[in-house]
């Protein structure tokens, strides 16, 4: 069971709902600490006192705020936690709008919300099938950690969602980048288009959505721990020089097929239509004339 990071309340209108704040993920990559390779002794980070020259114990630590280097306000989290805010103690539901109207690029981290209370129990039930049947989410506000966020409130099988959100100010300009200006024809787009849909699927399940970095590191430290040779790296495929885009796409969407088990022979891509345009401009041309060759002899 995760632990609570936050307790408190959703608030929409009149109505208060008391939660528990869960972490939603966990992380099971493998962690390292800092070793001395002379005498493998674990090397730590101590927090030293700069004027004091001495170590210093976590209770005599607290946050403080720059005026000047020689002026220095501290706050302890007594009084962060009592911030003349209402989001200070709540989760305020400020807004409700479609789940499509948020650029995914302001979405962070996710948390599971569950009834702090007895009495919370119904409210939060209704809170779940109202958002349901809506097809919203809720844009709420809450105050953690010495700062008020954002944050998008959905249902994950009948459970509370709090994801935190940036502020708009905090992403920046697609500006920042320079995008290429080349140009590219209608048939390589609707190969890229026939790739894509080779590759689509209605899940994320399967070995190719598995951490294989954490696993071959596992087989790494196996190996050492056994004192047997470290298992060899894959050869590393060199990627072809693409001079044929059309080439490239076609050959991407056998390979594709190819994986799924599927039929690897594929109908032809789009090709180019540049000898049907020139057919047609000649059959055109040909019309004209006829028809220009005719009114001059009907003149005569």
């Amino acid at each position: 069971m995760p632990r609570t990071i936050w307790s408190g309340a959703i608030t929409f209108g009149l109505v208060t709902v008391p939660i528990a704040v869960l972490s939603a993920t966990e992380n099971h990559s493998i962690q390292f600490h800092q070793y001395h390779l002379a005498d493998m002794g674990r090397v730590r980070t101590r927090k030293v006192c700069e004027l004091e020259d001495r170590e210093i114990t976590q209770s005599e630590i607290s946050k403080g705020y720059e005026l000047s280097k020689t002026q220095v306000i501290a706050i302890s989290d007594a009084e962060l936690s009592e911030l003349p805010l209402p989001t200070a103690k709540a989760i305020e539901i400020v807004a409700f709008v479609p789940l499509n109207s948020i650029d995914p690029i302001r979405i962070g981290d996710g948390y599971y919300l569950q009834p702090a209370q007895p009495v919370a129990a119904k409210p939060y039930k209704l809170l779940v099938k109202a958002l349901g049947r809506s097809s919203k989410v809720a844009i709420a506000k809450y105050a953690w950690s010495g700062r008020e966020r954002l944050g998008l409130l959905r249902i994950r099988d009948d459970v509370i969602v709090l994801h935190a959100m940036r502020w708009p100010d905090e992403v920046r300009d697609p500006a920042v980048v320079d995008p290429p200006h080349e140009k590219v024809s209608e048939e390589e787009i609707e190969g890229a288009l026939a790739l894509m849909e080779s590759m689509s699927r209605d899940d994320l399940d399967g070995p190719e959505f598995e951490d294989s970095y954490t696993d071959a590191l596992a087989k790494i430290i196996q190996s050492k721990r056994e004192d047997k040779p470290l298992p060899e790296a894959p050869e590393p495929e060199q990627p072809g020089k693409v001079l044929d885009l059309m080439a490239a796409l076609t050959e991407s969407v056998q390979q594709a097929k190819a994986s799924r088990g599927e039929d690897a022979d594929v109908h032809e891509l789009p090709k180019k239509q540049t000898a049907k345009k020139q057919t047609a401009k000649k059959t055109a041309a040909k019309k004209t004339t006829k028809r220009t060759a005719t009114r001059r002899s009907r003149s005569a």
